[in-house]
């Protein structure tokens, strides 16, 4: 069985290879965000209204700047990754992530910047309680709001797509992979299928509406999250997003601890 300090220290080492991945990511993009590409600030920060916090992302994001806060961040998860969280890199690294969805009006990949700054805040408020004295119990907290939030974020995920008939008759799956990475469905394949199509689509509304029994066991624990990474996995085969691949993954240790905590009350 995993002890506390092991569950933390993971949710440190995956939250950083996420942010490495990400910081990568905006590395190799940075002529389109320069000022002559198509997603300048000058573009992007029209959304924002005039004012102390406009001034401070001009600043952050000026050509001479925005490259350095890159490295830094790079850096920074780097950090989190060999030697693990502390109250000032935990908080650079969560401002940065705000400052980043705003730029990118909410979120540049979806839910897996959701999803990151949610495991981000789970961090930096423990480090908060901690430093008000709140002993283990600060990451209790910091810990149960992330694995609250990524069990929200799978029930809510199951229920919608319970609410419309497209997916309870499966005829939803094949329209919603043709949309994928490599283009339509080949018309053989096995997901083209009305028994399969339903089949899996009631697998996966069954599982994301069900995720909460995660918080029965330990064991179930392991399971749910094991068939969340193979469910992240095919996303990532069809619709290429690792992103949402590392997002959650540095989310289950939360749930795991969430699982042992239950279990002791």
């Amino acid at each position: 069985m995993m002890d506390g300090s092991t569950l933390i220290r993971a949710t440190e080492f995956l939250c950083g290879v996420n942010l490495l991945i990400q910081g990568l990511e905006y590395w190799r993009l940075r002529s389109v965000q320069s000022p002559q590409g198509p997603w300048s600030w000058r573009v992007q920060g029209q959304d924002v209204p005039p004012g102390w916090v406009h001034r401070l992302l001009d600043l952050l994001f000026a050509p001479q700047v925005h490259p350095v806060h890159l490295l830094l961040r790079i850096a920074a998860a780097l950090a989190l990754i060999v030697w693990g969280s502390s109250p000032w890199l935990v908080a650079f690294l969560w401002l940065g992530q705000i400052a980043w969805m705003i730029r990118w009006r909410g979120a540049f990949n979806g839910g897996s910047d959701f999803m990151t700054q949610v495991v981000l805040t789970g961090m930096l408020l423990a480090h908060l309680l901690t430093a008000m004295a709140f002993g283990p119990l600060a990451w209790a907290i910091g810990l149960g709001w992330i694995a609250v939030n990524a069990t929200t974020s799978y029930v809510i995920a199951g229920w919608v797509k319970w609410l419309q008939p497209q997916w309870r008759d499966g005829t939803a799956l094949p329209v919603f992979l043709d949309s994928g990475l490599h283009g339509p469905l080949p018309a053989q394949s096995i997901w083209r299928r009305p028994w399969v199509a339903k089949l899996a689509a009631w697998s996966v509304m069954g599982w994301e509406a069900t995720f909460p029994l995660a918080f029965v066991a330990v064991e179930l624990a392991m399971v749910e999250c094991a068939i969340a990474l193979f469910f992240h996995l095919l996303v990532f085969r069809f619709f290429g997003l690792k992103r949402f691949v590392w997002a959650w993954l540095a989310s289950y240790p939360a749930i795991i601890w969430g699982s042992v905590w239950a279990g002791l009350l």
